[in-house]
């Protein structure tokens, strides 16, 4: 396969070019401009960042990107899906609240906010993967189905199951809706927390297969009758209802990928990482931690494995943080060269990337073209 360009520009700046006039430089060369963008529903994929979580990418950095597909003729809109754990970002409307309070708003991005699986993350359109494995159909977000035009705008980063949190974490976990990250997540069924539980039978007023009960103000689930579609845990007012997280790291990554794969194929797509303030773990933690390796840069592609390979491999050449977790407290027996492996020396990262590369989504051979 022929090796997919990445692009790079440092962090560098001058008096006559700011960050976000270099990233909008960066897009232009890229090839972005290459993409109709006229008249057409630009989704903007990205990471809100939980509240408490500092580290997650700013919204002035969502701004060049929206000017960019406006300036083009498109109509773009920010968008994420609800989260499947208990936060700050599990159902639409604290969603759009924490997007809110941490600063995405049409004054400062310039345009509007969608959550794309709605209220109870249940808005969902399912997706067949062509080549998939382990995820025939995925379970998607309508809104970031609906869009004619996808972008991903990444935050580069670790993360504690996946090893690292790129384009494809950001594009395949962040577009499934509830149920879709469950099936991600999950090799089994959802359970149910007696402890929480008040017996409410909202779940049973959801669920299409009769496979809640209640039994002395306890819900429990039949999982003979469950298919496993996670419509319960968006309904639960207690959070009494939840995913396993049982499906290993390697299953999960490549589940991830198929998932990627689902959103992408079809329709025109354009990935941006940032490699900065690289945090440890995800921005879904409600805090975060010393960055693991000083800041990189930009990146850009068509191609979304060449560039999560890019930014791993940039990430990788760099320096360890003495202050940062893996600085202080690195795991023995972990090549000091795998930044990644260092910070969780339990994950695969590369198990993404390889599975990606098989079922057609990219490659992870790549020219970077620094600009």
């Amino acid at each position: 396969m022929e090796k997919s360009k990445v692009y790079f520009a440092d962090f560098r700046t001058s008096l006559t070019e700011n960050l976000q006039q270099k990233l909008a430089r960066l897009m232009a060369v890229a090839g972005m401009g290459d993409i109709d963008f006229d008249r057409k529903f630009v989704a903007i994929k990205l990471h809100f960042g939980e509240p408490g979580n500092l580290a997650y990418l700013r919204p002035n950095w969502a701004k060049p990107v929206a000017d960019f597909v406006k300036d083009a003729g498109g109509k773009p809109f920010l968008t994420d899906c609800n989260t499947l754990y208990v936060g700050g970002r599990k159902n639409g409307l604290e969603h759009i609240d924490a997007a809110y309070l941490n600063g995405f708003t049409p004054f400062s991005t310039g345009c509007h906010v969608i959550i794309a699986d709605g209220i109870k993350g249940t808005d969902e359109v399912c997706v067949p993967v062509a080549g998939g494995e382990y995820i025939k159909e995925a379970k998607i977000g309508r809104a970031i189905m609906d869009a004619d035009v996808f972008i991903s705008l990444t935050h580069f980063k670790g993360h504690e199951n996946a090893g690292f949190g790129g384009c494809l974490k950001n594009v395949g976990m962040g577009s499934g809706s509830r149920a879709g990250k469950m099936e991600q997540h999950n090799a089994g069924k959802p359970s149910v927390d007696p402890s929480l539980c008040v017996g409410c039978g909202m779940c049973m007023k959801i669920c299409a297969h009769e496979g809640l009960s209640i039994q002395n103000k306890k819900a429990s689930i039949d999982h003979n009758k469950c298919v496993g579609c996670g419509r319960c845990i968006a309904m639960c007012p207690r959070d009494a209802i939840g995913c396993n997280y049982d499906e290993s790291f390697d299953v999960l990554n490549y589940k991830i990928a198929e998932y990627t794969k689902a959103v992408v194929d079809g329709r025109p797509c354009f990935h941006i990482s940032l490699v900065i303030d690289v945090s440890p773990n995800c921005d879904c933690h409600a805090e975060n931690d010393i960055p693991i390796v000083p800041n990189v840069g930009m990146f850009a592609s068509f191609d979304p494995v060449a560039l999560d390979q890019a930014c791993i491999d940039a990430v990788n050449a760099m320096p360890v943080n003495p202050a940062s977790i893996i600085g202080q407290n690195p795991p023995c027996g972990c090549s000091s060269k795998d930044k990644f492996q260092m910070a969780h020396p339990d994950t695969n990262w590369e198990a993404a990337l390889i599975h990606g590369e098989k079922i057609g989504l990219g490659t992870r051979a790549y020219e970077l073209v620094k600009i």
